[in-house]
């Protein structure tokens, strides 16, 4: 069901919900949270059928936030505010308001939304396009528990994520973050299986995707050794290779849908790791909202300290140099204690010293070659 209000006010949109659960003969319903959704016109679809869609595995209350831009400066001082307002099977498990602000009240979807949340219930903001540098600080973000981003939105990614860096406070997260899921719980699972030190890392994927950037990280950070960053044509991220006393550990995927999982002295075995919907992503960010220390630890990380992008020459040279057992060098770490490496016995191992050409991000920095980075170390025991 679906009842639309031209100018109208938040307290008119709470009895137009309770009068569309009455139609349709439910006038209470279970929902566990309140789901902000800011958008606009152009994504607001795709946002919203996302939305509904993790609904049904969180019943909430989703408010959709388009602003609208006024065309002319005499329509800016007018301040006007329509909903729509869904129940039922237009609004997937719970009950959605589509709010679009005009003129000067879309400086202030706050006072807006407010009125609108549920009692005693969680909320969760979710800026599908455009999300403000400082999301904890921002006038919607200050009424949430947990604040959801998505650096592939952004223009450029990599800076993206450097800002989120900068103004991470504890429940801001990244759908980026979301997208690699899979991939860190394969990684971890194939770890366990071998007894083998590592030295080095090589990430493979698309440039212009942040996922492949924060699995980067996420690696650097836990095993404490240099991860080279390397260009493929994609979908999304390729392949994952990790450097073993033991032999070379891969996890490579050229289809977005199935993956080769070769780990030294066993047979290669194919696995699942299909690139998923928006709304698988979203439903699994709903699923804690307490805050992730494992992306705050590899955000924190930083971009800037992964290893340049070598050639194939070089690579294939650098391979083919026997691996030498380095010992582990103990100095503090600057990663929080929280967010302290669970994986056993790694070590830190600088890239074989050559004349590797260095790559520009998204941003434009210039990033060192593996030998021109000095060790990463780990935290004393």
């Amino acid at each position: 069901m679906k009842i639309d209000l031209t100018d109208t006010t938040s307290s008119k949109i709470n009895k137009g919900l309770v009068k569309a659960r009455r139609a349709i003969g439910t006038p209470a319903v279970g929902m566990v949270l309140t789901l902000v959704v800011v958008t606009d016109e152009e994504n607001a679809y795709d946002a919203l059928k996302a939305a509904n869609d993790a609904s049904r595995e969180h019943p909430s209350r989703t408010l959709v936030v388009i602003k609208r831009v006024s065309r002319s400066p005499r329509d800016r001082t007018q301040s006007r505010l329509d909903a729509e307002v869904r129940v039922g099977t237009d609004a997937g498990s719970g009950e959605t308001v589509v709010l679009r602000l005009y003129g000067e009240v879309s400086d202030h979807a706050q006072s807006v939304v407010l009125p609108l949340l549920l009692p005693d219930a969680p909320v969760v903001v979710w800026w599908s396009v455009d999300a403000p540098r400082d999301p904890a600080n921002d006038p919607l973000g200050a009424l949430s528990q947990r604040r959801v981003t998505d650096s592939y939105a952004a223009e450029k990614p990599v800076d993206e994520l450097r800002s989120r860096a900068e103004s991470y406070e504890p429940g801001d997260t990244d759908l980026a973050w979301a997208r690699i899921t899979p991939w860190r719980s394969m990684l971890a699972a194939a770890l366990d299986q071998v007894d083998s030190e590592i030295v080095s890392v090589e990430v493979a994927g698309e440039e212009s995707n942040p996922s492949v950037e924060l699995l980067a990280m996420w690696l650097a950070d836990r095993l404490h050794v240099h991860v080279r960053r390397a260009v493929s044509a994609g979908p999304g991220l390729t392949q994952v290779r990790l450097e073993t006393t033991g032999g070379p550990i891969t996890l490579h995927r050229s289809d977005g849908a199935m993956a080769t999982l070769a780990l030294p002295g066993q047979p290669d075995r194919a696995v699942a790791l299909k690139r998923r919907e928006t709304s698988e992503l979203l439903a699994e960010e709903l699923r804690r909202l307490d805050p992730d220390d494992t992306y705050a630890s590899a955000l924190r990380f930083g971009v800037d300290r992964l290893g340049g992008i070598q050639s194939a020459a070089e690579r294939a040279e650098a391979a083919a140099q026997p691996v030498p057992a380095l010992p582990v060098r103990g100095v503090p770490d600057t990663t929080p204690a929280s967010a302290s490496a669970s994986a056993s016995a790694p070590v830190s191992a600088s890239a074989p010293a050559s004349s590797a050409s260095s790559s520009s991000d998204q941003g434009g920095a210039e990033r060192p070659t593996p030998a021109k980075m000095p060790p990463v170390k780990k935290q004393e025991g």
